[in-house]
């Protein structure tokens, strides 16, 4: 279930207050082929397991927020460096 735009409209980073927005399908498949390699780690350090279907993406395009079940994850700890694909 995709994240609501009116949720989308109050979102932010919680590490640099920058607005986020739906993640884009090249960007999912880049993460998910990472997963499936078992090479993903999130910036927690921890090794990301599944594969995603949603994420947030931050407006600078250097982070992704993973979206589990329809609930972003908002862990500054549980996202995605784009720079590590």
């Amino acid at each position: 279930m995709p994240v609501s735009q009116e949720l989308l409209d109050i979102l932010v980073c919680p590490e640099t207050k920058q607005r986020v927005s739906a993640a884009g399908d090249e960007t999912i498949s880049q993460i998910n082929a990472r997963v499936s390699s078992g090479e993903l780690r999130n910036r927690g350090g921890e090794s990301v397991a599944a594969p995603i279907s949603e994420g947030l993406i931050r407006e600078d395009g250097k982070i992704v927020y993973i979206v589990d079940d329809g609930i972003p994850v908002m862990l500054i700890e549980e996202s995605i460096e784009l720079s590590s694909l």
